[in-house]
């Protein structure tokens, strides 16, 4: 299974690249590809409990099941607007 991981602001720095493809075995989770990436990339682990995980542009947990041809998009929390 092929899945396009996206990463935005912060994490495409700590990565070094915006989009990646991750191979994964059938029934994998968002939460094994998460887990693999910060393998790869420790320095995303002081990150792990504010990012915000989607699969097919829905927000979803570490627990989604992920299919051939998904795209992940791995985001730093939104803050800001008017005053």
């Amino acid at each position: 299974m092929r899945v396009r991981v996206k990463f935005f602001a912060a994490y495409r720095d700590i990565v070094g690249e915006s989009v990646v493809t991750w191979s994964g075995s059938a029934g994998a989770t968002l939460g094994d590809l998460l887990n693999d990436l910060l393998q790869r990339h420790p320095s995303l682990e002081s990150h792990r409990e504010t990012m915000l995980l989607a699969v097919n542009q829905e927000f979803a947990k570490p627990s989604a099941r992920l299919r051939d041809g998904d795209v992940v998009a791995i985001m730093p929390p939104v803050s800001g607007g008017l005053r």
